[in-house]
């Protein structure tokens, strides 16, 4: 065979192999998946989302709560079904590695946060029928300097983090210099997307594993971001969704003490972005200047996505938070001061160890006061290596099923309520969706995919997925809205 057909061949191969990358989880998931999707581009795979036509089926795992270790378990079996090569990757094949594959023989590898930089060498060797080791979990806190400040020069992977040591030449430029190469690959097209600004979480919550395999907090730097955004931009990005375990951590780690303040104020500089939505702070680290920041600054829209989790002092303590009824509603009042129109959403957990009757009906209480647009219920289960599960007080499983139902009940109804509230409210509206039975968009109240939508009315002809509309709320549907549009197209 001649030299030339051999590289012709080789080429073929290359540009033959595929991988179907199906993402579970959280936003923070989603943007790892389109690292790796960059990381496997450039190293000769084409990627989809059909686990049928696929040579691998990488699952990219959540790991959070049984329910979510469940779908993840149940999607890597039908992905086994397909003939393909399956892979496991993400939160869950980082949290439980070789106990996993060795549980699961139908996944061809478990792969770690530490096999991303060269992860299109490792499809390589399995689609080839190289063995490739499972990963061996450790608590990834301690591949950190404990110190926040010696934190940017280690040299441990982090997902997300495109230092020079991790960009590996893998980058999509976006008209930044090497160091601030943008690894990303976009595995969908609308005007939104999720940007991470750090992975981690120095956070102690008695209920959650998340710090010991993603890690202590560390902040991408401005600059990454930056970069990362105005790419985001050119791609037709109009909305970010900044994302992390802790937003309002972000900078502790930088020697600029108001690095979110100063981040929020460069990226609404950016030619293209109009909306910027911070996700996922923490009540007790929400410092006055960054909700001032919030909002003097046009683009960031008023919303605050606040971890609650209850509001019962006595029982967030034993979850290690803080705050309380009082505090969180202080908080909510201070918010709406200022912008009486703010949406706010939480998250709350029930049947925590040690929650009474009366922490329940506190936490109910709170809620009907406190007009959230959108609330998260979970039942409280024991989750591997947290401190939760050695609490006495453990409340009995179907009393605690009990209380989701009663306090689930109530969230349908506050927010149907308060989405009744808006009946009447003009507001700026981007387009999502155009299908022939209708057009919808969301508000600046409600995030991507959790808080609702508005279904847009009057004159929809010839709008597009990225358009903003005036629009005037006339009718809700439990938290969705029905908006007719008064001012035209931008």
């Amino acid at each position: 065979m001649s030299s030339a057909h051999s590289t012709r061949s080789e080429d073929s191969a290359r540009e033959a192999k595929s991988v179907a990358l199906l993402t579970l989880g959280c936003a923070r998931n989603e943007t790892d998946s389109e690292e790796l999707a960059a990381r496997l581009a450039a190293g000769g795979w084409r990627i989809s989302d059909d686990g049928e036509q696929a040579d691998v089926v990488m699952v990219n795992t959540c790991g959070f709560i049984e329910q979510a270790k469940t779908e993840s378990i149940d999607v890597l079996l039908e992905a086994s079904g397909s003939g393909a090569k399956v892979v496991a990757t993400g939160c869950m094949a980082e949290r439980y590695g070789r106990e996993l594959a060795e549980s699961l023989p139908e996944a061809d590898a478990v792969l770690g946060f530490d096999h991303y930089p060269d992860m299109a060498a490792r499809l390589d060797d399995i689609l080839a029928g190289r063995s490739v080791e499972s990963h061996q979990p450790s608590d990834r806190r301690k591949l950190l300097p404990l110190a926040p400040a010696a934190r940017q020069s280690a040299a441990a992977v982090v997902p997300g983090h495109t230092r020079t040591a991790q960009a590996d030449g893998t980058a999509i430029e976006a008209g930044a210099p090497q160091h601030l190469a943008v690894v990303r690959k976009r595995l969908t097209d609308g005007p939104v997307a999720n940007l991470k600004l750090a992975s981690g979480c120095d956070r102690r919550c008695t209920f959650c594993a998340i710090p010991s395999f993603r890690g202590s907090f560390v902040s991408r730097t401005p600059e990454e971001i930056l970069a990362e955004a105005a790419w985001l931009a050119s791609e037709g990005v109009k909305e970010l969704n900044l994302v992390s375990e802790n937003t309002t951590s972000y900078g502790k780690d930088l020697p600029d003490n108001q690095a979110l303040e100063h981040l929020l104020r460069d990226m609404a500089a950016i030619d293209g972005i109009e909306w910027i939505r911070l996700s996922y702070l923490q009540p007790a680290e929400l410092r006055p200047s960054l909700i001032e920041a919030m909002q003097r600054t046009e683009k960031v829209v008023p919303y605050f996505d606040l971890s609650f989790q209850h509001s019962s002092a006595k029982v967030l303590r034993r979850m290690r938070r803080f705050g309380s009824t009082e505090n969180f509603l202080a908080l909510l009042k201070q918010i709406r001061d200022v912008s009486p129109l703010a949406g706010a959403r939480t998250n709350v957990i029930v049947g925590f160890p040690g929650e009474t009757e009366a922490d329940v009906e506190e936490l109910m209480g709170f809620l009907e006061e406190a007009r959230l647009d959108s609330t998260g219920v979970f039942a409280y289960s024991d989750e591997d290596g947290t401190e939760a599960v050695a609490l006495d007080g453990h409340v009995d499983e179907d009393v605690v099923q009990e209380r989701h139902t009663r306090v689930a009940m109530l969230v349908d109804e506050l927010v149907s309520q308060r989405a009744a509230e808006r009946v009447g409210e003009t507001m700026t509206v981007l387009v999502e969706s155009v299908e022939d039975d209708g057009v919808d968009g969301r508000g600046a109240h409600q995030a991507p995919e959790v808080d609702g939508t508005v279904a847009l009315v009057g004159e929809v002809d010839g709008l597009e997925p990225g358009d903003f509309v005036t629009a005037k709320v006339v009718d809700s549907h439990g938290v969705d809205l029905v908006a007719e549009i008064v001012e035209e197209a931008w």
